[in-house]
């Protein structure tokens, strides 16, 4: 696999003011792979500890925050001497360790010679009880499933992948139907390592589907170790109801469709577990389109969409020959896979404030409402070749934005007021933004 990820780790290496870095993210998405491999292609020796399988270490840091102390335990550990500058230090599954989280501040105080890298599923780290968490004293990364753009990379298409990020739209339309053609697998297959990791070497959708189902088992056990147990019930059923939300053709988060007659209160805690574990991304309505969105969102009014689209396809099991095909009777459901592609290609960059739009006294809805810089942008999601934009040309009349995207399998191609950027490249998104509005900013 070829990780985004790595660059920000080597700028991380780099950086004058480096700090212990943690690496959040949901289980499986590759956290594991990413610090070893980062490892063995920037360090001269790596010592990796796993605080839920090395038993031995696990008290390690109940004692004190003697750094030499550490330092003398993980060499004895690994029979690797810890050198400033030329080991990484792994700490991996950190919040299976009583104060290990809270050790990274004394590294950063007293020896942030150190290069240390630490994980843990947010399942984890986020819920760890009485820990100090050592709040200024780290940098963090966020790390997803891979992006489209990594997915054709694992398969081989780098020439595709060079031509998208070189916006060669000419030759990118000449070679459109292959671009399809991946962009439907990836529906199909997502993102999770594992899952393309074995795509790639054996293009079969069964056992792709097999290690799907495999991940979403473990999520649920996952649950029943971390969460209270009076909890566990309601985040079931919240998760489970994804799939059913997103069908409606308003997406709009509906309590009654988990149990009749829920209510919110019923339901805030086990929604901001699954936020906080990074099962699941939360897109709110703002009430108005200004700078900045922030200041206008609505928590009464937000859609749910999982981290994967994979998995998506997965809990809704979804038939592959009915992706692939284009199935009639996939209609309604393709465009709420649609969004969920967009959306988690956007969540992926981490300079894009996303939201979605609607109208007080209309049916106008823009799904997805990006601040960035200085602009407000609308974007409208198009499964298809459909190109009826009623909602984004109301949205441009009312508010005149600098600039109006429209995504869908049509072709690149740049109108008076709006720009359809295809879905095969919705990953080059900000990019078309700077290069469009460079003498604007």
């Amino acid at each position: 696999m070829r990780r985004t990820a790595l660059l920000a780790l080597k700028k991380w290496k780099n950086s004058p003011n480096r700090k212990p870095l943690i690496i959040r993210g949901a289980r499986q998405v590759g956290k594991t792979w990413l610090m070893k491999n980062f490892g063995k292609a920037a360090y001269k020796n790596i010592v990796y500890v796993n605080f839920e399988n090395d038993y031995q270490l696990k008290n390690l840091f109940q004692q004190n925050f003697d750094i030499e102390r550490i330092l003398s335990a993980l060499q004895l550990f690994s029979g690797i001497k810890p050198e400033p500058q030329d080991t990484l230090i792994i700490f991996d599954e950190i919040q299976e360790a009583e104060r290990a989280i809270t050790s990274l501040k004394y590294f950063y105080e007293n020896a942030p010679e150190y290069h240390i890298v630490a994980a843990g599923s947010l399942l984890g780290v986020a819920l760890h009880e009485g820990t100090s968490f050592p709040v200024g004293k780290i940098d963090f990364l966020d790390l997803y499933p891979l992006s489209f753009i990594e997915f054709m990379l694992a398969l081989g298409e780098n020439g595709l992948v060079e031509s998208l990020q070189k916006q060669d739209w000419q030759l990118i339309t000449v070679f459109k139907d292959k671009y399809i053609n991946l962009l439907k697998q990836y529906y199909y297959i997502g993102g999770m390592p594992e899952v393309v990791v074995n795509f790639a070497a054996d293009k079969d959708f069964r056992n792709a589907r097999r290690i799907q189902r495999q991940i979403l088992d473990s999520y649920e056990q996952d649950l029943s170790k971390h969460v209270p147990a009076n909890i566990v019930p309601r985040i079931r059923m919240v998760w489970n109801s994804i799939p059913a939300q997103l069908a409606k053709e308003n997406r709009k988060f509906i309590y009654g469709l988990i149990k009749e007659g829920a209510r919110a209160k019923d339901f805030e805690l086990a929604l901001a577990w699954l936020v906080d574990c990074g099962l699941i991304h939360q897109l709110y309505r703002v009430k108005k389109p200004n700078m900045p969105l922030k200041a206008y969102e609505d928590f009464g009014a937000f859609k749910l969409y999982l981290f994967d689209v994979g998995l998506l396809a997965a809990m809704a099991e979804l038939d592959a020959k009915i992706l692939l095909n284009d199935s009639s009777i996939f209609t309604e459901f393709k465009g709420a896979l649609t969004e969920q592609f967009v959306l988690q290609q956007f969540v992926i960059e981490k300079e894009l404030n996303c939201y979605y739009w609607s109208a007080e006294k209309s049916e106008a809805e823009i799904d997805v409402l990006i601040q960035y810089k200085n602009m407000i942008i609308p974007v409208e999601v198009k499964a298809s070749e459909n190109l009826q934009s009623k909602s984004l040309r109301s949205f441009k009349d009312k508010y005149s934005p600098v600039l109006s995207v429209r995504t869908s399998m049509s072709d690149f191609r740049e109108e008076e007021w709006l720009t359809n950027l295809p879905l095969y490249a919705i990953n080059e998104f900000q990019k078309y933004c700077d290069l469009k509005t460079a003498n604007n900013i």
